[in-house]
């Protein structure tokens, strides 16, 4: 990554006004300069190096609008500019970004914003595509771009033609291009799925260390689901299903109608007998049929589909707040992994039990009105914001000695399994849950379920990694 710093304001002029009119989506008028220079500003206010400014507006209305596109054919031929390198930089950098389905979705995500947010949205995406291709840019003193923003747009025009056709382009202008284009070739995707996350949940303008974990989290997750069986484990062979304690709206009819009978609700009767209905007439033919329910109805077959219940209770203990720590032998801290396992876990589940009806109860343990892991369950409640909106997953704050009678509770509508986290042996005894057990005080969690003691998973690779991905697969294989 190359950065080259502009410290001299009449340079920091001549290195924008150039800038503007290398933007080839955007024709070089006085209605394109705000715009460009303004995401610019937004871009150079968080201490990163920025691309030229001919980008930034090109990446701008790939982005965020329509408004100012113009057909790249009509583009001024800039003087002094490499023969070849316009042609590769729309043919390459420009059809490409266009194409990439992530910075479709960013767009989307975009256009929800209202405001300078939409410009900090943009910021955001410019920075997340310059890291992921390793490119460097321009530091900038975001005092020259406020006040090169109080000058006319036709002033500083022509100041960027004058200059171009005198002096020619500044040299590092063709050499980042050249870079861009480069770097961008080599691209599988524009923006990773945790910087898609970001903007789609609003979470991309949030504070750097809430950021920060959010990515974390999200990243530990792919990679654990990367790890994890894509098949769901086999059942055992001498497993039988038995449906008990059903309500009735665990139960649905799935079978056509296969007679008719006088026996039956409103929604399956006959139209025929509407005929038997006099306007003028009370009672009618209609009234009296019903009395002596010879009225006829549609009668379905026998099979009906159900549904079965399941809870899924994490246990997270305060004493978590120890393992805020990032061991040498691991790539995160260990509360960051964990929670990107239990992320892991919850979609790994729903993806194989889709045909029944789960909740995901994430349980986070107090110390009486003090609540240790509210950061930890704000980063929770981001990641898992459509499953709560859903009704799916949920988070609450609880006392010790609330827990057992929590998950008895679940377990008398539903199967109820449950799952400690903490950093020391903590039980939970309730009758008909299965409880499970990650103990991490260590940079290998020791996993236990039902009355086993805690065991260190040790695997075949010495990696300490493989032992939580080991820890994931035993949780899938009780829990599926």
């Amino acid at each position: 990554m190359s950065i080259h710093e502009i410290h001299d304001a009449t340079e920091a002029r001549r290195f924008l006004s150039q800038g503007l009119w290398l933007q080839r989506l955007a024709a070089p008028s006085a209605a394109a300069v705000g715009p460009a220079l303004r995401w610019a500003f937004e871009a150079a206010t968080g201490g990163e190096p920025i691309p030229p400014v001919g980008i930034v507006a090109d990446v701008g209305h790939l982005v965020l609008s329509d408004e100012f596109r113009a057909d790249v054919r009509t583009a001024p031929d800039v003087p002094g500019w490499p023969p070849g390198l316009a042609r590769r930089y729309e043919d390459i950098l420009l059809g490409k970004l266009d194409a990439d389905s992530s910075i479709a979705r960013a767009s989307d995500a975009l256009a929800r914003y209202r405001g300078r947010d939409r410009d900090r949205g943009l910021a955001f995406v410019l920075d997340q595509l310059g890291r992921r291709a390793g490119l460097g840019g321009v530091l900038l003193n975001p005092a020259a771009l406020k006040s090169t923003l109080e000058v006319s747009p036709e002033e500083l025009l022509a100041d960027g033609w004058k200059s171009l056709v005198h002096d020619g382009p500044i040299p590092i202008l063709p050499a980042l291009y050249e870079r861009w284009v480069e770097a961008i070739r080599e691209m599988h995707d524009a923006l990773g799925p945790e910087d898609v996350f970001e903007l789609e949940h609003g979470t991309a303008l949030a504070a750097f260390g809430q950021r920060v974990g959010l990515r974390q989290v999200l990243q530990a997750a792919a990679d654990f689901e990367a790890a994890a069986p894509a098949m769901r484990p086999r059942l055992q062979v001498r497993r039988h299903d038995v449906a008990t304690r059903i309500l009735d709206e665990d139960t649905y009819p799935v079978g056509g109608f296969s007679s008719i009978s006088t026996r039956g609700n409103i929604e399956s009767l006959l139209h025929s007998q509407l005929a038997y209905m006099e306007p003028d007439e009370s009672p009618d033919l209609f009234d009296i049929k019903f009395l002596r329910d010879e009225l006829l109805y549609y009668s379905r077959d026998e099979n009906r589909f159900l549904r079965r219940r399941r809870t899924y209770a994490i246990a997270l203990y305060p004493d978590l707040a120890l393992a805020r720590v990032k061991d040498i032998e691991l790539p995160r801290q260990r509360v960051v992994l964990a929670l990107g396992l239990l992320v892991a876990l919850l979609r790994r589940l729903t993806e194989w039990l889709s045909d029944e009806a789960i909740v995901f109860e994430f349980l986070f343990v107090r110390q009486g009105e003090v609540e240790p892991m509210a950061a930890e369950r704000a980063l929770v409640e981001m990641v898992l914001r459509e499953a709560i909106a859903h009704g799916t997953a949920f988070t609450e704050a609880i006392n010790e000695d609330q827990l057992a009678a929590r998950c008895l509770a679940r377990s008398r509508r539903s199967l109820c399994q449950a799952l400690i986290v903490a950093t020391s042996d903590r039980r939970i005894m309730a009758e008909g849950v299965s409880v499970a057990s990650l103990r991490l005080d260590r940079p290998r969690p020791a996993f236990t379920s039902g009355e086993e003691p805690p065991a260190v998973l040790e695997p075949d690779s010495e990696e300490a990694l493989a032992s939580w991905r080991a820890a994931l697969e035993r949780l899938l294989a009780n829990w599926a």
